[in-house]
Formats: C-alpha cells, structure tokens, sequence
C-alpha cells in the first residue's frame, strides 16, 4: 500500500473509531468538543475522515475521552509485527518528533520514538495517573520532569509520572531512538 493509501485509511480508522465512541456514549459532537477541547468542525471532519488529524489534536481527545491514544486504532490480527519506519507514523507540527505504534493493550501502549538532532520536543499533558517508560535504543537524550534534568545514553532507561510536565531534547547531530511505554491507570 503506498503512502497517500495508508495515511487515508489511518485517518478513516480514526474517524470510525471516534465516532463509534461518540454513539456508544450517546454524545453529540457538541458533548464531545466539550469533554476534548476540540472544536465540533475538527471532530466532524475527523469522524467523516476529511482532515488528517495532528498528534497533538489526537492527544487532546484521547485524554479528553480517558482512552489511550492507540485505542483510537485497532488491530484485529492475533500477531501483528511493526517494522521501523513502516506503517502507522504521526509526528508533531515541528515534524521533530516521530512516533510509531508498536504495542497496545488495555492499560498499556508502547511507540517507538525519533527526535531529530538538535531540537526538543514538550508532549501535551498526559491521562492522569498515567506512567511513562523511556528507554534510549541509538543516541542520547536529556529528558526534563518537573523541573529536574536528566541525561540517558543507550539502553539506559527513565520511568515517571506522566501527567507532571517533561520534555525530551536531543542536543546531538544524531537522531535518537527511543522506546517509550505508557501505562494507564484507569
């Protein structure tokens, strides 16, 4: 499947599962913009599949909602393999920061993460009670949480709490790689 084929069925699938969640809730796109924040044109066009929804406007409804992100895309595969740098793919506006769905679950969902060299990336605040796992695969990383720095080179790896505010900065010419587990509790 080429890439304008797949971004498109990525954006129908959000779109189909949204609006599966909307009807099972039995909430209006009004309710629904009001619990995420998000304007009722943005979740309309999302549900009909006609935009490309960012990653920070998919954050702000999985939170708003209190699902993890990948819920929004299911697998009915009983072995599913996730190649680097293939499939499912959402990056942020600054396109520095790239991730890919590996894993999920109930309550816990796991990506794959690039940053790009010399740049920082300050995720959206994430569910609360939500714990994030980090772990460096190629490269270094300086990593805020509340305030507090902390450096990690390969395979070294950092858990916090997610919810608190932190950031990821590549201060090298590298791209790093990152695997990062999100564990819900909810």
């Amino acid at each position: 499947m080429d890439e304008i084929n797949e971004s498109k069925e990525i954006v129908l699938q959000i779109g189909v599962a949204l609006k599966k969640y909307r009807k099972e809730k039995n909430m209006s796109l009004d309710d629904l913009s009001e619990l995420t924040g998000v304007s009722k044109l943005t979740l309309g066009n999302i549900e009909r599949g006609e935009t490309n929804p960012t990653l920070a406007i998919i954050w702000k409804i999985s939170k708003g909602i209190s699902l993890p992100l990948l819920a929004l895309f299911k697998s009915e595969d009983s072995a599913s393999l996730y190649r680097a740098g293939e499939g499912l793919r959402f990056s942020n506006d600054q396109k520095n920061w790239i991730i890919e769905p590996i894993f999920k679950s109930n309550d816990i969902e796991m990506c794959r993460a690039y940053l790009q060299p010399n740049s920082s990336y300050q995720p959206e605040g994430h569910h609360v009670d939500t714990t994030e796992i980090a772990t460096v695969m190629t490269g270094s990383i300086e990593i805020q949480v509340n305030g507090e720095i902390f450096t990690l080179n390969q395979y070294d790896t950092i858990s916090f709490r997610a919810d608190c505010p932190h950031s990821y900065t590549n201060h090298t010419d590298s791209e790093t790689v990152l695997h990062i587990a999100l564990k819900y509790d909810f």
